[in-house]
């Protein structure tokens, strides 16, 4: 008997978005269930990065609904997105520079406390056992991701493949229970790639679900349970891996078949 099929924590319905005459999503649905890691690829202005946009409320959408754990999303500013559990990655770095790495990690903490993000950017720290614990907190997210002992280093020192990390490492200390992480492997080489896959299948398997939109097909089709394909903002296909990497319409329209191999 197979195992039970995973209940949806995001259920996206006929989701549309124009700019000026240009429709840039149109009707697009799917779901993300509970414990996926689930990809969005497409050919650049798919409409993959405004999706995300969507869903946090970056933009407002023109039609559709997004349900996320019973919660209308598209209803929602971006902070109450936040706090609803959902956190995202960038595609351009957006670290403090001014600030070290485990101060930059831990503002993602500041979503669920109380001491404003002031406090964080002029570095006072220790000075309850709110800030201690969010210390704690962001040391262990910066030794998942093999960050510890670049702590103490101000961001602006990092090259790109650390700054990366450290969004994510920054994206996981707000506790998230999905994250969108958007091109998180763009500029990074073959290893640091590598190190990325791990990071995002070891934040599966510590209970947080993944949307991730990424143009490195091997890395996508390494870690995915299921690939959704845009092409001009519309749903092109759908299905585990091997299916989109055999599917004629993917083949034609996107990548070819070399690039998904």
């Amino acid at each position: 008997m197979s195992a039970p099929r995973a209940r949806a924590l995001l259920q996206v319905s006929e989701l549309s978005k124009t700019f000026g005459g240009l429709e840039a999503v149109s009707d697009v649905s799917f779901e993300v269930r509970e414990g996926q890691i689930k990809a969005l690829i497409g050919p650049n202005g798919a409409g993959k990065t405004t999706i995300f946009n969507l869903l946090t409320s970056v933009l407002p959408a023109d039609a559709g609904s997004a349900q996320y754990d019973g919660h209308e999303l598209l209803r929602l500013p971006t902070y109450r997105v936040a706090a609803l559990g959902i956190g995202r990655t960038f595609q351009t770095s957006l670290l403090f520079d001014q600030m070290t790495v485990l101060e930059n990690v831990m503002v993602g903490h500041h979503l669920h406390g109380h001491t404003n993000m002031i406090t964080a950017a002029l570095r006072i720290f220790g000075a309850s056992a709110e800030e201690r614990e969010y210390r704690e907190l962001a040391m262990d997210a910066l030794g998942n991701a093999g960050l510890a002992d670049l702590a103490g280093r101000p961001a602006s020192e990092l090259p790109i493949g650390q700054r990366r990390l450290v969004e994510v490492a920054r994206a996981l200390a707000s506790e998230p229970r999905l994250l969108l992480m958007d091109e998180p492997a763009a500029g990074l080489n073959m290893r640091e790639t590598e190190r990325m896959g791990e990071i995002i299948q070891q934040t599966r398997e510590g209970g947080v679900t993944v949307l991730l939109v990424e143009h490195d097909m091997s890395l996508v089709m390494s870690i995915s349970d299921e690939i959704l394909v845009l092409d001009g903002g519309r749903r092109l296909a759908e299905g585990p891996p091997e299916q989109i990497r055999n599917d004629e319409r993917v083949l034609a329209a996107y990548l070819g078949e070399e690039a998904l191999d």
